[in-house]
């Protein structure tokens, strides 16, 4: 294999990684009245400790996530998931959930957050919190890496973001398809209809070129 092929065949899984970050790029809603708790027989809460890790980092797809807590720990009461996203680097495509409260803190660099067409910059040690039924998207528009923890609030969206990073992207990737792909588009709408998610994939482009922003 040549060095222009090799290159050519990254340059391509890069694209076809990123081209999934639309992640809610399906444009698929949800009308599903029970999307957000996984049913599980309620425990006693019992104590844990997590050790410190090195910071995750975007890697060559630009962005990636790690979960911290799960719901399963706090009887799906609080989960939250490390987030690193890449310098010029869109986030999903516009989305709101019909379920779930978001709230962001910044751990490193900014995040620029637009949220009912109101952009706002969270720098590192600020806070964000996103209510359910809001339209949102966020992005790193700046030429640092970006990194921030989202926690979720009774729902288990972390289950959510690793099935999108852990199997139907990694899925793609392998067999060389495309979002528009009929078996990843019937994934993603199964997806967001079991999360109680509304994506506007047609809105993302236009964040894309009004900031100078990878895809």
């Amino acid at each position: 294999m040549t060095n222009l092929t090799t290159r050519r065949d990254l340059i391509q899984q890069l694209a076809l990684v990123t081209a999934g970050l639309s992640i809610f790029s399906s444009a698929s809603g949800s009308n599903s009245s029970d999307s957000s708790v996984a049913k599980t027989e309620l425990k006693i809460l019992q104590p844990f400790y997590l050790p410190p890790a090195k910071p995750l980092q975007a890697g060559p797809g630009g962005i990636d996530i790690r979960t911290l807590v799960r719901s399963s720990q706090t009887n799906m009461q609080f989960s939250c998931v490390e987030t690193a996203v890449g310098p010029k680097r869109m986030g999903p495509a516009p989305h709101l959930h019909k379920d779930l409260d978001e709230l962001m803190l910044v751990m490193e660099g900014t995040a620029t957050v637009v949220v009912d067409g109101k952009v706002e910059e969270i720098q590192a040690g600020g806070w964000h919190m996103r209510p359910r039924g809001i339209e949102h998207t966020f992005w790193n528009g700046s030429i640092e890496p970006l990194r921030f923890v989202d926690m979720y609030f009774n729902q288990n969206f972390e289950d959510f973001l690793e099935e999108l990073f852990h199997q139907i992207i990694p899925d793609m990737v392998k067999n060389n398809l495309t979002p528009s792909d009929p078996t990843i588009s019937r994934r993603m709408d199964d997806l967001n209809l079991k999360f109680g998610v509304t994506a506007f994939p047609e809105k993302r482009q236009s964040f894309i070129d009004k900031y100078g922003l990878q895809g």
